[in-house]
């Protein structure tokens, strides 16, 4: 893979990250590293490097409220619960989402040959 397609790969997941994060911690309540598990199992490898900053960003936006759980293995979890904003964030990124999904399936797909 060239460095200018790598670079392309990473924006298209950067982009699609806050609202796979928002869905994801709509479903239930999630700490960072679950999150990053829950990914992998959509086929999105992704680090922590790239999640723990959209957590802080979501939780500094007020779209997502912590709470803090003793783990067993290691410090504290921070748990992760959407706010009536976070909410109303995911719908609208969701909304935006599938309009842009619309319009390159449309440029990418030929007149009169659709693979629906």
């Amino acid at each position: 893979m060239s460095r200018i397609q790598a670079q392309q790969d990473a924006q298209i997941i950067r982009s699609a990250l806050p609202l796979l994060t928002l869905t994801l911690i709509g479903e239930r309540e999630s700490y960072g590293y679950e999150i990053v598990e829950r990914l992998s199992k959509l086929g999105l490898e992704v680090s922590t490097g790239l999640v723990y900053p959209v957590l802080a960003r979501l939780e500094r936006d007020r779209l997502v409220t912590t709470r803090s759980v003793a783990s067993n293995s290691g410090p504290p979890r921070k748990y992760f619960t959407l706010t009536p904003d976070g909410q109303a964030a995911r719908a609208s990124a969701r909304q935006q989402w599938q309009l842009v999904s619309t319009a390159v399936h449309n440029a990418l797909t030929p007149e009169g040959n659709s693979d629906d």
